[in-house]
C-alpha cells in the first residue's frame, strides 16, 4: 500500500463560494483525501506546521498498518488564520479534492467553514481551536480538543486555591475565542471565591501593548490570563515582562508550543491542556512518541497529539466502514462513530459524546527551564 503523500496549493483569491461538485463514482485505487486547513504562511504558520506533523505521523501509521484498502493522501490548503481564505480553501476540498474528511483549527475560521462542511455533509475535526461555542456547531463538526469552558474550569481553581490568586485581569483578544473566555472567566472566578478585576481587548493585528499594559497593572492583579493566539501571545508576554509585571501569567493550551517554551519572558507562565503522558506504558502513546521524535527530531507537544488523533481516527473508522461493506463518506464516518463512540488514542482512550466532542483529562503545566512540565 502506497504511503501517504501531502500537497499544498495557495489559496485562491477570491472568497466565493463553489458548488458541492463531486464525481458520481470514485476509481477504487484512488486515494482517500483527507484535508487540512491550517495557517501556513503568516505569523500563524508555526501552528500550522506542527498540526500537518502530527497528521502526518498519523497517515504513517495507518499506512504502515495496512489499515485501509485504498491509500490516504494529506491535501493542505492554506488558512492563513482567517476566516476568508478557510471559505475558500473549504469549497476547494470538498468540490475539487473530494474530501469527506477535514481538520480544522482556529474558532474564527472553523466556525466561517462549518456550514459549507455541513451542507457537503463532510467530517471536519478541530484539535486546535478552543472557543465554547464550538460544541454542537454541526454533526459533522467535531473536536478532539477541550474547548475553553473546560480550560477555564481547571485553571481558575489552580489560581486561586494553588496560586492564592484571586485577583486575575485578563487581555483578550476581539474575536470568537476571546469574547468565549471572557464569559467563562466571568463566571469562574466568583463561583471560586476570586474576581476578574479588568478585561482588555486587544485588536487580532495589535503587536504593540504599552498603553493596555499600563491599564492592566492599575487594577493590581495577581494573576494576567492572556487569551490570543500565535505570535500575539508572545507579544503580549513580552510587554507584560518589559513594563514590569511580574504577577503570574497564565493562559490555555495555546501556550503549548516551541516559541513560548524558550521565551524567557515566559518563564513560570501556567497554561491547561490535555493530559498527555509520553513516558507510560499506554502502547500507541509511546509509539507516537518514537515515530515522531525519529521523523522531526524533537518529542511531541499536545498540539502535535491532538492531530495524530484527529487523523487516525479517519483511519479507524474507515475500517470499520470498509468491513461492512460500506462506502467511505461523512455520513457513513459519523455512523460509526456513534456507534463505537471509545477508541484507543494517542493519551489513552477518547470518548466522544453526541455532538462529536471528546472528553479528556486536563492538567495545568508550568513553563519552567525551556520546559513543560505538568503541575496540577
Amino acid at each position: 500500500m502506497s504511503g501517504p503523500t501531502i500537497g499544498r496549493r495557495g489559496a485562491l483569491a477570491a472568497g466565493l463560494a463553489l458548488p458541492f461538485i463531486r464525481p458520481a463514482t470514485a476509481q477504487t485505487t484512488e486515494p482517500y483525501v483527507m484535508g487540512s486547513l491550517f495557517p501556513m504562511s503568516g505569523p500563524s504558520a508555526e501552528f500550522g506546521e506542527a498540526f500537518t506533523r502530527g497528521a502526518q505521523v498519523a497517515l504513517q501509521h495507518i499506512a504502515a498498518d495496512n489499515m485501509l484498502r485504498r491509500p490516504v493522501r494529506l491535501q493542505s490548503e492554506d488558512s492563513q488564520a482567517l476566516p476568508q481564505p478557510s471559505v475558500v480553501g473549504m469549497n476547494k476540498l470538498i468540490s475539487v479534492d473530494r474530501a469527506h474528511w477535514v481538520l480544522v483549527s482556529w474558532t474564527a475560521t472553523s466556525k466561517a467553514v462549518a456550514p459549507i462542511g455541513d451542507r457537503a455533509k463532510t467530517i471536519m475535526v478541530n484539535g486546535g481551536a478552543v472557543g465554547p461555542d464550538l460544541a454542537g456547531l454541526s454533526p459533522y463538526f467535531w473536536n478532539v480538543i477541550a474547548l475553553a469552558h473546560l480550560e477555564v474550569q481547571v485553571m481558575v481553581p489552580f489560581l486561586v486555591r494553588q496560586r492564592n490568586a484571586r485577583r486575575v485581569a485578563l487581555i483578550y483578544v476581539d474575536d470568537p475565542l476571546g469574547d468565549g473566555i471572557l464569559g467563562q472567566l466571568r463566571t469562574a472566578l466568583p463561583r471560586n471565591g476570586g474576581e476578574l478585576v479588568g478585561s482588555f481587548s486587544v485588536p487580532r493585528a495589535a503587536q504593540q501593548f504599552g498603553p493596555v499594559v499600563a491599564r492592566v497593572r492599575q487594577t493590581r492583579p495577581d494573576a494576567v490570563y492572556v487569551a490570543s493566539f500565535g505570535a500575539q501571545n508572545a507579544q503580549i508576554v513580552k510587554a507584560l515582562r518589559d513594563n514590569g509585571v511580574t504577577q503570574t501569567i497564565c493562559s490555555y493550551s495555546a501556550f503549548g508550543i516551541d516559541s513560548l517554551r524558550t521565551m524567557p519572558e515566559a518563564e513560570g507562565a501556567l497554561f491547561t491542556s490535555q493530559k498527555l503522558d509520553l513516558t507510560g506504558a499506554h502502547a500507541l502513546t509511546s509509539r507516537f512518541a518514537a515515530d515522531f521524535q525519529a521523523r522531526f527530531g524533537q518529542a511531541p507537544l499536545v498540539y502535535h497529539a491532538n492531530y495524530y488523533n484527529a487523523a487516525y481516527l479517519f483511519g479507524l473508522l474507515a475500517k470499520q466502514v470498509e468491513a461492512a461493506g460500506g462506502t467511505v463518506n461523512g455520513d457513513s464516518l459519523r455512523a460509526a462513530m456513534l456507534a463505537t463512540r471509545k477508541f484507543d488514542l494517542v493519551g489513552g482512550e477518547g470518548e466522544f459524546d453526541e455532538q462529536g466532542n471528546m472528553l479528556t483529562q486536563m492538567q495545568v503545566n508550568e513553563i519552567r527551564g525551556q520546559q513543560f512540565v505538568a503541575i496540577g
